[in-house]
């Protein structure tokens, strides 16, 4: 495979300033891995052996109430890492992960990588660094959930899809997924496109999402619920 991982580990939030050093070190422990689209990668409980870091595709990660209903907790994207944080707790995955689509993964095995972390204390700084940004994006999570009804949720997603200069996007997800995603229902998830489109704010042709008005994409993305 035609995979430069230092490239793709340099970019991962987990590894912001490592060494040109620091970069062979985790390259000569990793496994580089292709899967299909739909493959389990491990289950919720499975002993930890490792964590990933995607080189291409899309990996959801998610968890399955006791009916069955699968709730999704993000989707990681090419240059993301994920299951890190399972390495370092009770040794266990806490969530499902899936592939989307065919993928790429690096693969870093829990006890090799354990050993650099002893042996080079700023990988150790850098992977603390990365696993609080995740927590900052955990409380991001939940604070939308508990203040921002399902509009405000929609304009963050698009608006953390987008930049300045962004005309349209592509959904990275299925809209029932997403759904989950922003912790709604695919029917309340419809009417707010619908209400969107109505408004002028956004134009949606199946997964592409046009942005007609910026700045009213923005304030409904700022705004919280009414009480």
């Amino acid at each position: 495979m035609d995979i430069d991982s230092s490239e793709i580990i340099k970019k991962c939030h987990l590894f912001y300033g490592v060494t040109v050093a620091d970069l062979h070190l985790l390259s000569s422990i990793l496994r580089i891995r292709k899967f299909s689209k739909g493959e389990l990668l491990f289950e919720e409980g499975a002993d930890a052996d490792g964590f990933y870091i995607v080189a291409s595709g899309k990996v959801k990660v998610y968890k399955l109430s006791p009916e069955g209903k699968e709730r999704i907790l993000h989707v990681v994207q090419p240059g993301n890492s994920f299951a890190e944080a399972a390495i370092f707790d009770n040794g266990r995955y806490p969530a499902f992960a899936e592939t989307l689509e065919t993928s790429v993964l690096l693969f870093f095995p829990k006890r090799e990588f354990l050993e650099l972390l002893h042996q080079h204390s700023q990988l150790a700084i850098n992977i603390i660094a990365g696993l609080s940004r995740f927590l900052r994006q955990f409380t991001v999570q939940i604070e939308d959930l508990t203040f921002r009804d399902v509009p405000a949720r929609l304009a963050r997603y698009i608006l953390s899809l987008s930049n300045e200069m962004t005309v349209s996007i592509l959904l990275p997800v299925s809209k029932s997924q997403l759904a989950s995603n922003l912790g709604t229902t695919s029917e309340t998830l419809s009417r707010t496109f619908r209400k969107l489109s109505d408004d002028e704010v956004i134009r949606v042709q199946g997964k592409e999402i046009e942005i007609l008005d910026n700045n009213r994409l923005f304030s409904l993305a700022e705004s919280y619920k009414e009480t």
